[in-house]
């Protein structure tokens, strides 16, 4: 048997480790390989069918169901007037003044059916009526025979004439002081449903006693002359 040179033993281990380092490295560019192959897309989930929405049908209402919700309107308007009207904690004016009114400029002066004083007591269909349509301010004053500390104020109008105009509600003391209780612009229109439209406002209830009310209009709200039958105030 021949003897194996030194030299070819060295090659021969040599030759050994470079088949080991090889085989070494292969697992690692696999996961090399791997890792950079893309990922597939996620499939987005195809949409649900969803039935045919079915819109409703507008019916329109019978002229016996039209009637009947006009009736109804005309029972809860009577029920908040007969509220109003038969308040025990309410008074009507017992007098009243205003700063203009109706045909006062012409020769014959203003008709006694346009009079402030026709505001005085409840309910009637005599009114106030000022004497402008659009032009500046009017205001109505109205004097009550019990002093109240007030929470609130109800301007009746006929057929609701001037009730989109208040702009102002003032109360004055038993000392004669006024005070501003409301001002702004009015937001309510004419009540179909009456004869007459409620203007009313509240307020926390007043710590001094109220012995009149004045209600100051801007006729150019509302263009028109403007008819006030009544004014109660609600206090004890």
């Amino acid at each position: 048997m021949k003897k194996i040179s030194r030299a070819s033993h060295l090659l021969i281990i040599l030759s050994c480790m470079l088949a080991l380092g090889c085989s070494k490295k292969a697992p690692e560019a696999s996961a090399e390989a791997a890792a950079t192959e893309p990922t597939p897309a996620a499939t987005a989930p195809a949409p649900t069918p969803t039935a045919n929405k079915v819109e409703p049908i507008e019916v329109e209402p019978t002229a016996e169901q039209r009637e009947q919700e006009k009736k109804k309107a005309l029972m809860d308007y009577a029920k908040m007037e007969d509220q109003y009207l038969n308040d025990t904690k309410a008074q009507w004016a017992s007098s009243g003044k205003a700063s203009s009114t109706f045909g006062d400029e012409g020769s014959s002066g203003a008709s006694p059916y346009n009079m402030a004083t026709n505001v005085k007591g409840g309910v009637d269909g005599k009114s106030w009526t000022n004497g402008h349509q659009d032009i500046g301010f009017d205001w109505l004053e109205v004097n009550y025979d019990k002093p109240v500390s007030a929470t609130e104020v109800r301007i009746v109008f006929d057929d609701g004439k001037g009730v989109e105009s208040v702009n102002k509600i003032e109360l004055q003391s038993v000392d004669g002081k006024w005070n501003t209780v409301w001002e702004g612009i009015s937001d309510q229109k004419a009540d179909k449903r009456g004869n007459r439209t409620w203007f009313v406002r509240s307020f926390e209830k007043t710590a001094y006693k109220v012995k009149s009310v004045k209600v100051t209009i801007a006729n150019n709200l509302e263009r028109g002359y403007k008819e006030i039958d009544a004014v109660q105030l609600v206090g004890e």
